[in-house]
């Protein structure tokens, strides 16, 4: 008897090892997988960063003033004038769509204020 619980602990311990070898190299992959993705993400906002900053160098009021200004007569660009805006009275909205009713109700033939048969109130 005890052979054989020796046998079964000595299954045990070496199928608990196999397990925790296996976690241990799974742990050690799903750790090297997030710190790839945050070297990604690192990347990503430095090259947000740079967008952001030369998004920000070409809106320049100057630069953008000196472009409309060099290709005026290309753009047919002219400047705005107080006229030019309307008043929120002039905005024509469209009209409000007509609701079709498909399934209708006969009520010509309610009596005493009962409902039909399969009309509830």
């Amino acid at each position: 008897m005890r052979t054989v619980f020796y046998i079964l602990t000595t299954l045990s311990v070496i199928g608990l090892a196999f397990w925790a070898y296996r976690e241990n190299y799974a742990t050690q992959g799903a750790l090297a997988e997030t710190r790839a993705l945050r070297q990604e993400i690192r990347e990503a906002h430095e090259r947000l960063t740079v967008l952001r900053a030369e998004w920000a160098y070409l809106n320049r009021p100057d630069r953008l003033r000196d472009l409309a200004d060099i290709n005026f007569d290309r753009l047919g660009l002219l400047p705005l004038r107080p006229d030019q805006f309307g008043h929120i009275d002039q905005v024509a909205y469209p009209p409000a769509p007509e609701l079709e009713f498909t399934d209708g109700v006969d009520v010509s033939n309610l009596v005493d204020g009962a409902a039909p048969s399969g009309v509830t109130q």
